[in-house]
């Protein structure tokens, strides 16, 4: 089923889920603003058909209104995210404190204050953003990350509450284990495959199929929340099954 031509905002868009959404939207006859910071990954996606790449950081609050000014949103997926060094609270560094409450939740925040009057004004638009089980359940060496995750689904809720009748949804995309690079740079490649070795992870573009789904809904229904997990990983923890039982 295509959807009617729309424009979409994907922020993080240049790999894993928010690649993902950015390829399946466009696919769908969405024109999508991919949001990122990698340029190489920016330039590939100039070849694609209904991807307009923006090269922005999100912590720029002037470059960022600037960019989206004049811009009629219809669809904001508040991907981007990033993950710290996965040690316990009091070893973490001040700096990778502040830049994962900055990026996580700060400018989620920032981008939707931007996009949300345009929506409001024409009674029509979706707010996505991409939570975590973490921010659902308590996991080792997460606390910051999960907090803002935490933060997020929150967030979703209350803003749900205060735009309530405006033709507006929200929805917060809750997700397990998704095989992305986000740990590339805090694991190492010995734990990443022990990782994802052990069980069959979701895939990016399974996320992005859900997304499409909830799209597709009638405009009177409101998917607010919606969990996309392994099939092996225990729902609201960070347990999982062996992979095929064994």
């Amino acid at each position: 089923m295509e959807i009617p031509e729309q424009i979409a905002l994907v922020t993080g868009a240049t790999s894993g889920i928010g690649k993902a959404i950015t390829l399946a939207l466009s696919k769908a006859g969405f024109q999508v603003i991919a949001l990122g910071r990698d340029p190489v990954a920016l330039e590939q996606m100039q070849h694609t058909s209904g991807v307009r790449p923006l090269a922005l950081d999100l912590l720029d609050r002037e470059a960022l209104a600037g960019a989206l000014q004049g811009e009629k949103i219809d669809v904001l997926v508040n991907n981007a995210g990033v993950i710290p060094p996965a040690v316990e609270f009091d070893q973490m560094d001040q700096n990778d404190i502040d830049a994962t409450i900055a990026v996580n939740l700060s400018a989620s925040l920032a981008t939707t204050r931007l996009v949300l009057p345009g929506m409001m004004a024409r009674k029509h638009g979706h707010v996505f953003f991409i939570g975590s089980t973490a921010g659902q359940a308590a996991f080792p060496s997460m606390a910051v990350y999960g907090a803002t995750k935490a933060a997020i689904s929150s967030f979703a809720v209350a803003l749900r509450c205060d735009i309530s009748g405006s033709g507006v949804r929200v929805t917060e995309i809750v997700a397990g284990r998704v095989e992305t690079n986000l740990y590339k740079e805090v694991l190492n490649d010995q734990a990443r495959t022990d990782m994802y070795g052990a069980f069959d992870a979701v895939q990016p573009e399974d996320v992005a199929a859900m997304l499409l789904s909830v799209l597709q809904m009638p405009a009177h229904v409101d998917v607010t929340r919606f969990d996309i997990l392994p099939t092996a990983q225990f729902v609201g923890g960070g347990g999982f099954a062996k992979k095929d039982n064994e």
